[in-house]
């Protein structure tokens, strides 16, 4: 049986569905009730027949930082694909992403030693890849260094990973992909699907920060094909490509019909602006739009390569543009 963790999510959902395609049996955890319900609309992306497809899962409730609820979830597991992670730029997040997405993964690669599951994948983040040396583009053997200009969410992924790779010192069989900025329909308040929300509504703004850029749908078939293959205890970047947040916010506005953004930002403004913010969050205590690490990440340019994978498993990722434009019609309906 395979386990998901974090199948409520947007690499979850879509990972579930595909998966569902085949006659594996399938065991997903999730938190809430109403998170659950909403993977039907994912799979609705897909077929007209998402119920159908839906009753395939074995749906557990657990918390992947509660381990007495984790015992049942691991009864005759063969296969893990952890997708659960709390992603946050905000620093008050950081003790809660220490416990998620690093005392998180312990706690599965225990389980998955314990109850001898023949392989277990992990959804890194290239934000837990080392920077660029030299100019040359970053791969897989960039070595993380660690300094005061890392975020709390690289932070917490690259602690996540040791744990994986504590897990194949214990002779547990690991596979960990590092996607880049993953674009993906359903979840249009919240990561990437914001920005199909706030082109929709007229959002004026952009930067001309470059990163790494794929599709949910690559994300989901490399894991996939790496899961079933003979490749074990290795990493990949995931990249379709190297885009600026200029480019892609104009190719969402395209596709919407709607304007696009016109008013460039620099590094002034937006440095002024997360200022501005983080007082107003002291005074309100609401959330804050923009954070230091996240003003930051809008203004770096960092170019990433997936040329392992594509070597080792003859793996073709999908244009850019092509995913924008069908996330864009995902959007419309």
């Amino acid at each position: 049986m395979i386990l998901v963790t974090g199948g409520t999510g947007l690499v979850g959902s879509h990972l579930l569905y595909y998966l569902s395609q085949k006659n594996d049996k399938i065991r997903a955890v999730f938190r809430t009730e109403e998170k659950r319900e909403y993977v039907k609309k994912i799979f609705s992306f897909y077929t007209d027949n998402a119920q159908e497809y839906f009753s395939k899962i074995e749906w557990v409730k657990a918390d992947i930082t509660d381990i007495p609820s984790l015992e049942p979830v691991f009864n005759n597991i063969t296969q893990v694909y952890h997708c659960a992670a709390l992603v946050s730029f905000n620093p008050k997040d950081y003790r809660k992403m220490r416990q998620v997405n690093i005392e998180g993964t312990a706690n599965l690669i225990n389980f998955a030693i314990d109850t001898n599951v023949d392989k277990f994948c992990f959804v890194s983040s290239i934000a837990a890849v080392g920077n660029a040396i030299n100019g040359k583009p970053i791969n897989e053997e960039n070595e993380w260094v660690d300094n005061d200009e890392n975020h709390g969410y690289a932070i917490t992924k690259y602690g996540a990973e040791m744990e994986v790779w504590r897990g194949s010192q214990e002779d547990l069989n690991i596979v960990i992909v590092n996607p880049g900025v993953i674009l993906g329909g359903g979840f249009w308040n919240e990561g990437s699907g914001k920005m199909f929300t706030q082109i929709n509504s007229g959002f004026k703004f952009y930067t001309e920060g470059i990163t790494g850029f794929i599709g949910v749908n690559d994300v989901v078939k490399a894991m996939i094909n790496l899961m079933d293959s003979n490749i074990k205890n290795e990493r990949f970047i995931l990249v379709s490509e190297n885009k600026s947040f200029k480019e892609i916010l104009f190719c969402i506005a395209d596709n919407l019909n709607k304007n696009r953004p016109s008013k460039k930002v620099g590094k002034l403004i937006t440095s002024i602006f997360w200022r501005a913010d983080w007082l107003l969050t002291i005074l309100t205590g609401k959330e804050p739009l923009l954070t230091k690490d996240s003003a930051k990440s809008a203004h770096n340019e960092s170019f990433y390569t997936s040329e392992k994978i594509t070597e080792q498993l003859d793996f073709e990722f999908e244009p850019i543009n092509d995913v924008i434009a069908r996330i864009s019609k995902e959007f419309k309906k």
